[in-house]
């Protein structure tokens, strides 16, 4: 990851912004740069992944333009047998691609070209007008605010870098650019748009994901620095590891990395199977109550949420990248996120039609980044690596969100069983972990970090505490001691915020399976059953 921020104002010293860019410096630990032209200042904190040499540093300067890019474009190769003719290129940066294309194209037709995972601002000497765009699913962050004096834009890769220089910040939405020239911000592709559904059966479909998602994994294997792998043991994450597996040379090991509480730990059983099953370099980590409690607010700090199942899940992924980043020499990480939000949840086993489950899963689209999004990238940046996303590459979730959602609901007495059946033949993992049920990670790292976190926040608030929460935070009123705990903390790093997130992640209690529901844990659910073994 990189990190950025882009102010398009004069009204602040340089030791303001180089203090407000400095809060980002752990997604970009390997160089800093600050520059300033024309009335718009330009700093950038550098992970270096492709182009480890000083060339691929940023911001880019060319064609009489300014960008920074926090991304990975994983079609630059072609964009740039595109631009060839027209432009010299002069380092080995997926990004330089991006000064040149707008020139070529414009913002418009640009950012529609881009295959890849990014948030970029962009200024035009010539026009004197400043461009920024987000990828479509919200992978890579951004935030926009309007400076104290001048109400001037500014844009920063995370919220907490424009606290000092802005009151008024918003995230910026996924599928969207700014538009200088016209002064606005543009949909330029929604997350969950689908423009025709397929009409491919069941055969059809799983042999098209297979596909896709080797594919998907194939374009983020591309690096300069090193790749490691997330592993829980569960379906989604044991895929993308014997993907990549299957792609690298035979006498590559890939490297996968599980954690787990001390108490009854879920996951690392499973996750160990995996990777005796695939040979690979494993590495498992263990956590402690005490662990789980002296990172919570560092953890709610880094993540800038106060959602509860965002900040359960979140503690396990943050210290095991912590001690990743600790004792290797990693870079670059692969995660399993975002399958649930395609191919069903467990609560979504009580979708009521095919048109309730295709809505929910359009729903979980449009708001990934402010969850699992939100937890893979703050969790992985903050400990200085990168995170690629497979099950969010923009043809795969185009062609899931394409299929007949008839296809995809639990009709078969085991959720996600396309997915399951896509990768059934070829010996890609051990059947049981094929046919695995889901287990939420703040669950499967063992069920005893979830009780430790309720039975801290018991013991610090009352029931009179809890039932004032209303008239001391109307908007989302904390509902267990637990949210109160984690809503408490965020509002001592940003008071006033808390609309950055629209509303607690819970299943969807519309449907009549799922009215009684109050946490949003699996835990709690009727089908939970063999997840917690």
């Amino acid at each position: 990851m990189c990190g950025f921020l882009a102010v398009d104002s004069k009204e602040f010293s340089l030791k303001t912004f180089d203090e407000a860019l400095a809060k980002n410096e752990d997604r970009g630990p390997d160089m800093t740069r600050v520059f300033d032209e024309k009335g718009i200042t330009f700093g950038f904190n550098r992970l270096a992944i492709m182009d480890l040499s000083d060339t691929g540093m940023q911001p880019f300067e060319c064609l009489d333009c300014t960008l920074v890019c926090n991304g990975e474009i994983y079609n630059y190769p072609e964009l740039k047998q595109n631009l060839e003719t027209d432009y010299r290129f002069t380092s080995g940066s997926d990004c330089e691609v991006l000064i040149p294309l707008y020139r070529k194209y414009g913002i418009d037709t640009m950012v529609k070209m881009l295959d890849g995972e990014f948030a970029f601002v962009l200024y035009d000497h010539k026009s004197g007008k400043v461009y920024a765009a987000r990828d479509i699913i919200g992978i890579r962050p951004m935030f926009y605010g309007f400076t104290k004096k001048e109400g001037k834009l500014a844009f920063a890769s995370t919220g907490k870098t424009l606290l000092d220089l802005c009151d008024e910040i918003h995230p910026f939405l996924p599928g969207h650019y700014y538009d200088g020239a016209k002064g606005k911000f543009v949909e330029y592709h929604a997350p969950d748009l689908v423009s025709k559904m397929a009409t491919d059966d069941f055969d059809q479909s799983t042999r098209t994901i297979r596909d896709l998602l080797i594919k998907a994994v194939d374009k983020r294997l591309a690096s300069d620095a090193p790749v490691g792998y997330l592993l829980s043991g569960g379906l989604d994450s044991s895929l993308v590891c014997s993907i990549a597996d299957r792609l690298l040379p035979e006498d590559a090991k890939i490297r996968t990395f599980a954690i787990g509480m001390d108490k009854n730990p879920i996951d690392l059983k499973y996750a160990r199977e995996v990777a005796d099953y695939l040979g690979s370099d494993h590495t498992e980590f263990i956590m402690t109550r005490d662990d789980v409690l002296k990172s919570l607010r560092e953890v709610i700090y880094t993540l800038e949420t106060w959602d509860i199942t965002t900040i359960r899940a979140s503690i396990g992924m943050y210290i095991l990248c912590k001690r990743i980043h600790e004792t290797t020499d990693l870079k670059v990480i692969m995660t399993g996120e975002c399958s649930d939000e395609l191919f069903g949840y467990k609560y979504t086993d009580f979708a009521p039609s095919a048109e309730e489950f295709q809505k929910e899963a359009a729903k979980r689209l449009r708001e990934l980044y402010m969850y699992d999004v939100l937890r893979a990238d703050r969790c992985i940046s903050a400990n200085s690596l990168e995170g690629r996303v497979p099950f969010a590459d923009r043809d795969f979730a185009e062609y899931v969100m394409s299929i007949d959602p008839d296809l995809k609901m639990n009709h078969y007495h085991k959720g996600k069983y396309l997915l399951r059946k896509a990768f059934a033949e070829g010996d890609w993992l051990p059947e049981d972990i094929l046919m695995r049920e889901k287990a939420a990670f703040s669950d499967a790292v063992g069920h005893s970090m979830v009780d430790d976190l309720k039975e801290y926040a018991d013991g610090k608030y009352t029931d009179a505490d809890l039932a004032s929460a209303k008239d001391k935070y109307p908007y989302c009123t904390p509902f267990t001691k637990e949210s109160l705990l984690y809503r408490d903390i965020f509002e001592e790093y940003f008071p006033g915020k808390a609309d950055w997130i629209k509303d607690f992640w819970m299943p969807n209690r519309s449907w009549d399976s799922l009215k009684g529901v109050n946490d949003p844990s699996a835990r709690v659910l009727s089908n939970y059953g063999a997840s917690g073994k």
